[in-house]
């Protein structure tokens, strides 16, 4: 399993997760349901995801270091402020709520039933190698972090 470590590019997964929310929609239509602002919802859902996910994305820029998660030895800093003050994987956090708009666009339970899994994914392959690597790297400064705030919201 430790194979799967931090190979598979984060919005990568992301747009895995939203094609099999899309198949089971389309095999299980009858486990559809609608309300009439679905649409506004969705797209006021997956902009907000966009923009923490882009949040995070600028702090790592700003701050000088990777944005890449699947090379976390390249970071060159630890970034704690900003958007990283509210979470520690704001970018993941933004994907997740991209799914959730997504989940609304769809308007089927069926997606919904696959979102625990992207965030166990996550934290199995992407969340936890990064934070190894980044308690290795940044030592009690990471960790009293991760004590202040917390990995996903």
């Amino acid at each position: 399993m430790k194979k799967l470590e931090l190979k598979i590019p984060p919005v990568v997964q992301m747009v895995i997760f939203a094609g099999l929310m899309w198949l089971l929609a389309a095999l299980l239509p009858t486990l559809s349901i609608t309300f009439s602002a679905s649409s506004l919802v969705a797209l006021i859902l997956a902009l907000a995801g966009a923009v923490f996910a882009l949040l995070g994305v600028m702090a790592f820029r700003s701050a000088g270091t990777t944005v890449d998660p699947r090379v976390p030895d390249q970071s060159a800093s630890l970034v704690t402020s900003g958007v990283y003050r509210i979470s520690r994987n704001p970018m993941y956090v933004g994907f997740l709520v991209v799914l959730i708009g997504w989940g609304v666009f769809l308007g089927n339970i069926s997606g919904f039933l696959l979102l625990p899994f992207f965030v166990m994914y996550m934290n199995r392959f992407q969340i936890a190698p990064e934070e190894r690597y980044m308690r290795e790297k940044f030592g009690d400064e990471y960790r009293q972090y991760e004590t202040m705030v917390r990995r996903w919201v």
